[in-house]
Order: C-alpha cells, then structure tokens, then sequence
C-alpha cells in the first residue's frame, strides 16, 4: 500500500469531530464563615482547585466560573453558566452553603445540574479539629436542604457525595459526565432517514416531531436518489482506493464476488459523500425495490460503507429503525459502541439469548477480524451482495434500545449480560451469545415486557448505570431488565 493510501485511509476511518462535552462548574460555601475563621477560604479554594483539576483531566472543555459565597455572587454565576450553554452544571459544596445560593444557577441556566460534596479526607481528626477545620467537611450539611428545594420547584436532583480523593466518588462523577456527553451529542445531532418503513413493523414506526422534541436533535429526511446521484459519481479510482480499504479491515471470504465487492466498495464512497454533503451524525435507511432496479442494488450495496461509517462513530441502522440510530450514537458517545441487534435464537442447553442481525455493524465490538461474506440472498430483503460478519467480544455487554409509551414519551431500556464462547452461525450476521444470568426464555419475556421494539444497540461493557444518568439528564425514564443480580 502506497504512503499516498495510508495517508487517505487514515482520514476515512477518523472518528468524527464532535463538540466537546461542555461541563459547567461552580464552587461555593457560605461567606459569614471567612471573617470568623480566617484558613478556612483558602483550604476550601485549594479543594476547589482540585475539582477544576480533576475535571480538566476529561475529555471535556471545562467552564469555571468560580467560589461564590453569597447569593448575589450565585446570581452572578448563574448568569454566566446560562451564556454558556453547558450540558451539565456542577455544583461543588465545599461546605455548608445556602440553597439560595444553589437554586438561581439550576433556575437560570436551565441546564441539568450535579451537586457534588467532597470532603478533605476519609474523616476529621476529631481530637484536633476546632471549628473552623470541621466546616471543611461540612459539605454533606446542605445536601437535605437543597434536594429539598430543588424538589419543591420541580427542578430534578442528583448528588454525589464523598471525599476529595476517593476514586469510587470520581467513577459516579465521570459516570454523570459521560452522560453529559450523550446529552451533548443529542441535542446537536442531525439524524438522516432515507427510504421508508420496512412494511409491517409497527414498532420501528418514529414521529420525526417527537425528536426533535425530546433530544434537540434535527431529523433529514432523505431518498435514495440522494445516494444514487453520488455514488453515480464515484470514479474508478475511488473505487479501487475503497476496496484496499476494505481488505486492510476485513477478512474477505471466498464467496464474496468480485462484481458484488466492487459494487459495494462504490456506494460506500457514494455513502461518504451524502454523510458529508447533509453532515449526519447517524442514519436509519431502508428500500424494498423491485427486479434488481437501482434503488434496490443500492439498499443492498450499503452494508460495507455502513460498517465503516458506524465504527467511525456515524451509526447506521437498516430496517428504517431511527430510535435504535439514536441509541447506537448514545452508546458511541459513552464509548461503548453500539451495534444493531436483535434476538436470533435462544439456546436452552447453555443457558444462552442468541443475537446480532444482518446490514450495518461496529466493528469496534468484534472479538477478531470482521469478515466480509457474499450472499445470494438477504432473508426478509431483496437484493444480494456483500455483509459483515463477526462474533462479539466475549465479557460484559449492555443491550440499550429505546421505547416509546402510550403518552408518546421515550424510554432508556437497559439488560446487562455476558457474551460467552460458543458455537454461532456463519451466514453473514455479526452474531454473539448472551448470557444473563438466567432462563433465556424468561429474560425474553422480561425484555419484551419493558417496552423496547425488537431492534436495539448492543454495547462493549456494564454500562447501564451511564444510560440511566443519560436518561435523567434527558427527563426520561429508564427501565432495566434483570434476572441476575446485575
């Protein structure tokens, strides 16, 4: 391969530049101490500093707005949290403070708020501390009070409480950041749909205005026409440049046929420019056709670019399924990935929920090489071409969809289970065998039960604690599926 190549493949497989989570901070303690006792301000800004620190070590762009000791410095700061627009406020309480110090920032900024309260150390050095020293742990004081206030104006309330230095702490703080960060993603993304609804499945059925409602996120709707003029456009040369591609991230088996590659390879670079040109963050897609017309070659030709733009970070969901677009692009923002899924079979002898699905994958989640394999024939689908198959990862994994109630609100779904070796079918699926700490059959029933359609995201670890925070940060429910304990 040519350094000219390498140059040109690093780029394409680049994640996508994303605005950064934006976490806003604000510190505080009640200003009638600084007068009577005179060490203690300074002990409490240099806890201060350390949060600032520690925050800055995230991949976040950090808003400090500083140590407030009264309300009209509070009013002050809230001012400028509001202005800049972030997707999580923090709170620090370094000691007791007054909620009306706390509320105007929630009120103003409009912005999800975490209170958090670490205190110096495990605990205070009872026959050596005066007053003065115990007001630096006071943190946990005011948490009562200000729950209690946050409730009463119906503003959500959610805390941690700690020490300075106590890692277990930091892991629930960073859980709520990246939360923040599926927010930030969310309430920016612009989600293509091209095609329509694959017949009959009532349950992938999406109103595009609830959305935009719920997330902030902008939904294009698109043809395929869209996607024919550009890959109509696609040279020789890209071609040739996207199948060497192919080859450095698959394993190309033996059925695949050279046409069907070259086809494929074709409206990925075709995919890359409709991305590009209408600056999508993920798309759900699908098209029925007819007797081999263009639009259908077309459908069926999109499981190459679609695999590659999804482990990019540009999730692709096939079958029209917009929700499951939307958790896969969570999933990617907690770095969990997210592929499509669904149940395949169940497997009673070892206690195991068969699933994975055909189209699109993220090959992020893949225990080897992803493996590209020809098919005649995609069942439920028209068409034929190449697919992507692989088995996942074996260790812990999260399956995350999206429902949707009665009243129309959405719902964060969670199950955590393991992926454990065994033996999978080899027809061109990304596949994977799940074990969730119980009867296959009855953890079926339990999931059907929660509300979630039959698509959903299959994530690398035990990451339904960051979706449930997400969920809150969002104002929707989430529900977990559990059989065992996890």
């Amino acid at each position: 391969m040519n350094e000219n190549f390498r140059r040109s493949a690093s780029e394409l497989l680049a994640p996508k530049k994303r605005r950064p989570t934006r976490i806003g901070l604000v510190s505080g303690g009640l200003g009638a101490y600084w007068p009577q006792f005179p060490d203690l301000l300074p002990e409490l800004q240099a806890s201060a500093r350390y949060v600032t620190e520690r925050f800055t070590r995230l991949d976040t762009e950090v808003v400090d707005v500083g140590f407030i000791s009264d309300p009209q410095e509070a009013g002050i700061a809230a001012e400028k949290l509001r202005l800049a627009d972030c997707d999580l406020i923090v709170v620090f309480l370094a000691t007791y403070l007054t909620s009306s110090m706390v509320l105007p920032i929630a009120q103003r900024a409009k912005t999800p708020v975490l209170v958090i309260d670490l205190q110096p150390t495990e605990a205070m050095d009872h026959s050596a501390f005066d007053t003065g020293q115990w007001l630096a742990y006071c943190g946990q004081c005011p948490v009562p009070e200000v729950a209690n206030v946050f409730r009463r104006a119906g503003i959500p309330f959610r805390s941690v409480s700690g020490y300075l230095r106590q890692e277990s702490a930091w892991d629930r703080i960073i859980s709520w950041v990246h939360a923040a960060g599926v927010r930030a993603t969310l309430r920016t993304a612009r989600h293509g749909l091209m095609g329509h609804l694959y017949p009959g499945m009532l349950d992938v059925s999406t109103d595009l205005s609830s959305v935009s409602a719920t997330f902030g996120s902008h939904v294009e709707v698109l043809e395929f026409d869209d996607l024919r003029e550009r890959v109509n456009e696609v040279t020789d040369a890209q071609i040739a440049d996207r199948i060497l591609l192919a080859r450095e991230l698959f394993q190309v088996d033996a059925s695949v046929n050279e046409e069907d590659f070259a086809w494929g390879a074709k409206v990925s670079v075709g995919l890359d420019g409709l991305v590009a040109d209408f600056d999508l963050d993920s798309l759900a897609y699908y098209h029925r056709g007819l007797a081999g017309e263009q639009h259908e070659r077309l459908g069926a030709g999109m499981i190459l670019g679609a695999s590659i733009l999804t482990d990019r970070g540009i999730p692709m969901a096939g079958e029209y399924e917009l929700r499951t677009s939307i958790a896969m692009l969570a999933s990617h923002a907690i770095g969990a990935g997210g592929s499509f899924t669904e149940i395949q079979a169940l497997n009673f002898f070892d206690g195991v929920v068969e699933m994975g699905h055909d189209g699109p994958a993220h090959l992020a989640v893949s225990a080897r090489d992803p493996l590209l394999r020809g098919l005649g024939i995609y069942h439920g689908k028209r068409g034929w071409g190449v697919s992507v198959e692989f088995d996942v990862t074996p260790g812990p994994v999260t399956t995350f969809g999206i429902g949707q109630d009665p009243d129309g609100r959405y719902v964060f779904i969670t199950a955590e289970g393991e992926v454990v070796p065994g033996p999978l079918l080899a027809i061109g699926n990304t596949t994977s065998r799940v074990d969730f700490g119980g009867d296959p059959g009855v953890w079926v029933d339990e999931w059907s039960q929660s509300g979630i359609g039959h698509h959903w995201a299959l994530c690398l670890g035990h990451r339904a604690g960051d979706i449930k925070a997400a969920a809150s940060l969002l104002g929707l429910e989430h529900r977990h599926v559990d059989l065992g304990g996890r």
